[in-house]
This record gives C-alpha cells, sequence and structure tokens, in this order.
C-alpha cells in the first residue's frame, strides 16, 4: 500500500507518498481500506518532529479516518467484512490501510457520506469527553469555545446548543463569526479586536462561563480562570498559545473552580473505546436527526497531505480539512 511517511521532521514537504508495508490486524482489530482522513493539529506537531505516536502505533499520521472493513481480526465480533466506518485512530489515517481496535470503530452515522464521516471521530471524541464526561455541561450553562471556527470549534457549538447551553465563541474575522452564528453560536467574540473576558461578563450579567473549551493554554490561563463563573470548569486541550502559565489559586479557590487538561491520543484503548460507546449512544442519534453535521472546508488528495497542513497552518479553513485516497 502507500501512505503519507515523514522520514525526517520538517514544513509540509516533510510528508512523503511512499510505498509502504500492508498493516496486519492483529487481536481484536480490523483492516480499514481508507476512504478518507482528517489534517487535524497534532498531525502538524508530528511532522515536526514534536508529537511522536504513542508506543505500538503506526508511525504515520492520521487521527481519524473513514473507509470500508477489508479484514477482521482474531476475537472480532458485531463487524463484518464491508462495513462503512469511520475510526478514531492512534496514527495511520494518512494510508491506504489502517489497522484498528474494534473499540475504536463507528458506523458511518445515516445521513452522512463515506468521505464526509472522516471529519467526525476525533473532534466528537474529544468535545463529547471534555465538555461532557468531564466538564459536564448542562442545559442553560453557557460554554465558551476558543477556536469557534475550527474542527473541535463547529461541533462544540453543535453540541453546546443540541443540549440546550447558550454558546460563546471566539475567532478571528467577521467571516468565521458568521459561519460560527450559522451554527449556533450565541455570543460572538473576535479575539483580534475584542476582549473575551469583558464580551463573555457582559453578555452573562457578570456571571461568566460555566465551562471553557480551550486550545490555547497558556496564553489565555489567567484570563480565562476571570472569565469563569462560580462552580466554573475549564478545559484545556491544546497548547497553542504556550505549556507554562502563572495560575492564580487564590482566584480558583474563590470561584470554586476547576482546571482540567487531557488528550485522546495517548489514552488508553479502553478508555477510548469507552468515549466511543459513549459518543455512538448520545451523538450518533443528534448526527441521525440532521441537527448536528461535520463541518468539512475542504477535500484534498490524501497524496498531497502537504497542501492540507498548509492549509491548517495558515487557518485559511473553517471546520475540517480532509484527505481522499484513491
Amino acid at each position: 500500500m502507500h501512505a503519507i511517511t515523514i522520514p525526517e521532521p520538517g514544513g509540509p514537504e516533510a510528508l512523503v507518498w511512499a510505498e509502504v508495508p500492508d498493516p496486519v490486524p492483529g487481536e481484536g482489530e480490523v483492516l480499514v481500506e481508507v476512504a478518507a482522513a482528517a489534517v487535524n493539529r497534532a498531525d502538524v506537531l508530528q511532522r515536526q518532529g514534536f508529537y511522536n505516536p504513542p508506543p505500538g502505533a503506526s508511525p504515520y499520521p492520521g487521527l481519524e479516518c473513514s473507509g470500508r472493513i477489508s479484514a477482521l481480526g482474531p476475537g472480532v465480533s458485531g463487524w463484518k467484512v464491508g462495513d462503512e466506518v469511520c475510526a478514531l485512530l492512534s496514527g495511520g489515517g494518512y494510508a491506504e490501510k489502517v489497522a484498528v481496535p474494534a473499540g475504536q470503530l463507528l458506523p458511518v452515522p445515516e445521513g452522512v457520506g463515506l468521505t464526509e464521516a472522516a471529519a467526525l471521530p476525533e473532534v466528537v471524541c474529544t468535545v463529547w469527553s471534555n465538555v461532557f464526561m468531564v466538564s459536564h455541561l448542562r442545559p442553560g450553562e453557557t460554554l465558551l469555545v476558543h477556536g469557534g471556527a475550527s474542527g473541535i470549534g463547529t461541533m462544540a457549538i453543535q453540541l453546546g446548543k443540541a443540549i440546550g447551553a447558550k454558546v460563546a465563541v471566539t475567532a478571528g474575522g467577521s467571516g468565521k463569526l458568521a459561519r460560527c452564528a450559522e451554527l449556533g453560536a450565541d455570543i460572538l467574540i473576535d479575539y483580534r479586536e475584542q476582549d473575551f473576558v469583558d464580551e463573555v461578563l457582559k453578555a452573562t450579567d457578570g456571571i461568566g462561563a460555566d465551562v471553557i473549551l480551550d486550545i490555547m493554554g497558556a496564553k489565555y490561563l489567567e484570563r480565562n480562570v476571570r472569565a469563569l463563573a462560580v462552580n466554573g470548569r475549564l478545559a484545556v486541550i491544546g497548547l497553542q498559545g504556550g505549556a507554562k502559565g502563572e495560575l492564580n489559586l487564590g482566584a480558583l479557590l474563590t470561584k470554586r473552580a476547576a482546571v482540567t487538561a487531557t488528550s485522546l491520543r495517548g489514552r488508553p484503548a479502553a478508555e477510548k473505546a469507552a468515549i466511543v460507546a459513549a459518543v455512538r449512544e448520545h451523538v450518533w442519534p443528534l448526527i441521525a436527526g440532521g441537527g448536528v453535521r461535520p463541518v468539512v472546508d475542504r477535500t484534498l488528495p490524501l497524496a498531497d497531505a502537504a497542501e492540507g497542513h498548509r492549509v491548517l497552518e495558515a487557518s485559511q479553513h473553517i471546520g475540517k480539512v480532509l484527505l481522499a485516497a484513491g
């Protein structure tokens, strides 16, 4: 088969389409013939040499894909050859085939195309696990989503609205904010022109956000705490603004607030399977009903993954960038 390899870390040109050995599904795994994969920030970091795959994972980038099952490994039940699926991966999505633990498979939702389904697993699992399983967002609460026009952001807006929350977003520019509004965002904040703390407090009559989904890390830490409501929950899932910041524990104590930080890629298979099962139970019916949809900016050939990385790094997209095989 062919896959996108990274012989040496570097810029987008470091991604090389090469012939590699076919994967073999092990115990509890299936082999998926890839229809499409999605581009994620983690793939960019891997290409740059900053985010190696977990031990035993595929060396190729790609944390989510869609496709058809072409073979079953030993001990797999509940799936059959030919099933159309999408999958949460530890790596290997940028390839013509990938071996996937059966617990990380999801059926392609009703009303979603096979290629389009590649936009779902990573973002839905990230949002559901952090906003709902960890931070317990409830109807009537306020959710602040940083990077509202990103793949994560566009899904967080829709899921927040689906459960009856008020959703605030930060994004850069009127075009991205307009798309966030179309998806249901109630409070639109241009981070280039406005202070999100002031805007959130103003829009909530001084109460603040009950849950904040943050991709920035250190750069926003102090302001995120100020923007939290009493009993608020800050979920950090990215470090685009740095890894080390100063946390005012006094402010956190006063608000009886919590800060959590999680990643998805390195979790044990059992934890990933539990998240995938929760997503299938709670989110898949919303997608099948049409209330929640994947947001795809563009689809490029898998062999042209370098262009997908350039688009992502330039923040020229809204929603997901996909790479189609074949």
